[in-house]
């Protein structure tokens, strides 16, 4: 796929992303949406590739940090419009899940975000989780890894490694994650890859 294939591509994605979404985006937000997918896929090395052909992890930890400092510069154009007065930091906040929930990147990528005090803002997949406080979960090794989220973000960003089920399984495997601190919504945003081929 050539890199007009990919730009076409990721402009249909996120206008797709935000159709449902009319009377919330003005097109100022919706340019900065649109500029910030494009860039990351199309500059993003192996964006589109399959997760088991990112063998070098040093890149995929490159990969899923760039994501989520994208997805923190989108939560950040959606501030911007709380603090004009366009809309309420309520509705700022709202708007910013939705777009969050939706956003992806390659074939399997998406985002999660909890407040610092650990209550789940997006949980791809799990929408049931949303609202409830995962503060205290931990993986089959007793890695709570909801803290270690808080920890790394509040420290300015960081990398964490745990176990955790893929989409639509329940075996937890291998996870390692990028999180950062959005501070106007006190979110901590992250994505992640699982290094294993399973």
């Amino acid at each position: 796929m050539n890199w007009k294939e990919l730009l076409t591509k990721e402009i249909e994605s996120v206008y797709a992303v935000t159709e449902g979404l009319p009377d919330l985006v003005d097109t100022t937000l919706l340019t900065v949406f649109v500029l910030a997918a494009i860039f990351t896929s199309v500059f993003s090395p192996d964006v589109h590739a399959k997760p088991e052909n990112h063998g070098n992890s040093a890149a995929r930890d490159m990969l899923i940090r760039s994501q989520v400092e994208t997805a923190v510069s989108m939560l950040n154009a959606v501030t911007m419009k709380a603090r004009k007065g366009d809309m309420t930091i309520d509705r700022a906040k709202k708007l910013g899940a939705e777009l969050l929930r939706e956003l992806r990147y390659g074939e399997e990528g998406y985002f999660w975000a909890d407040t610092v005090e650990g209550v789940n803002v997006v949980l791809y997949g799990k929408e049931d989780v949303e609202g409830r406080s995962r503060i205290d979960e931990q993986d089959a090794n007793g890695v709570l890894f909801i803290r270690e989220f808080i920890t790394k973000a509040k420290a300015g960003g960081g990398y964490v490694e745990y176990l955790f089920p893929k989409k639509g399984g329940t075996n937890p495997v291998a996870k390692r994650s990028y999180v950062k601190l959005f501070e106007p919504f006190n979110w901590v945003v992250g994505t992640g890859y699982y290094p294993g081929k399973h």
